[in-house]
């Protein structure tokens, strides 16, 4: 009894030794300090104005007449004790918004003006409508032939309390040279969202890559200096966000290079809020491979 209780020990202090092995950085000083850096500014700009911590609702429009206020009978319900009962109207005609605030009730345009009525630009215009009463802001969005106000609240609990998002460590294995192949004419794919819609992106081309001796690809979108990559792994719903992470990889260099660096794969906005659209994978982008590296899951997720 006593040779396999100590067997036992020994196996587990094996075991415990092995995996904190798998949990060291790896990488030069250099390297491991970047990707720190960079993670750093990303939980940076999660917790500004403009980051996803701070929502605090997505409303959908109905054609025509839309009551928002604190007031349970108004169609979109807004935080009670940081607004007025009925602040208001918004009135959706012909893929037009108009804005229509009741009397005694302060609504601000930027901060700074007030407005009692105005027609409103959404998030895929130039010059995006935003308004706000007290620590409330909202502006209208638009997702297919969808339209919806999105609330944040600027004095978010989320955001006070928010302590960062848990990584692996730093890996240096997975940071991947890649090769670029274009699709000529550029490929049209479809990229499904959280809402349940299905949005048409062109693709310029995908990014090839090895890992472990196997061969991978992933579509892209272009982002200017840099593409955009939705994709998932075999880590979703375990370790990592069940509906996959995003990455941007940076174009080729001026040695004609391109890198794929999964140390700086993030959670796409949903993983923090149930208020986000975000989009998801397409069918093409699920990789048959455990993505050790980057962000992992936040909380519970959404």
């Amino acid at each position: 009894m006593k040779l396999l209780r100590k067997t036992f020990l020994l196996f587990s202090i094996i075991m415990l030794i092995g995996c904190s092995d798998n949990l060291q950085e790896k990488g030069s000083p250099k390297y491991v300090a970047e990707i720190k850096e960079w993670h750093s500014k990303r939980i940076e700009n999660l917790k500004k104005e403009n980051g996803w911590l701070n929502l605090a609702g997505l409303f959908w429009l109905k054609e025509g007449e839309n009551k928002f206020g604190s007031d349970k009978s108004n169609d979109l319900i807004f935080p009670e004790n940081k607004s007025p009962k009925f602040m208001g109207s918004f009135i959706l005609k012909d893929s037009i918004v108009i804005l229509k605030v009741n009397s005694g009730v302060e609504v601000f345009l930027d901060n700074c003006e007030e407005v009692k009525e105005m027609e409103l630009k959404h998030d895929l215009q130039k010059g995006t409508t935003i308004l706000d009463h007290g620590s409330l802001r909202w502006n209208l969005i638009k997702r297919g032939d969808r339209y919806g106000i999105r609330l944040r609240d600027l004095d978010a609990q989320l955001v006070k309390n928010f302590t960062g998002v848990d990584t692996y460590p730093v890996n240096e294995d997975w940071r991947l040279e890649a090769e670029f192949e274009p699709y000529n004419p550029p490929k049209e794919i479809e990229i499904p969202t959280v809402i349940g819609t299905i949005e048409k992106e062109k693709s310029p081309g995908s990014l090839v890559f090895k890992k472990d001796g196997n061969q991978y690809r992933l579509d892209v979108t272009d982002s200017g200096n840099s593409y955009f990559v939705i994709f998932a792994d075999r880590t979703n719903s375990k370790e990592t966000y069940g509906a996959g992470r995003f990455l941007s990889v940076n174009k080729a260099d001026s040695t004609g290079r391109i890198y794929i660096d999964f140390n700086k794969a993030y959670n796409p906005p949903c993983a923090f809020t149930k208020f986000a659209t975000c989009p998801l994978p397409p069918q093409q982008n699920f990789l048959k491979l455990e993505v050790t590296a980057g962000e992992k899951n936040f909380g519970e997720g959404h």
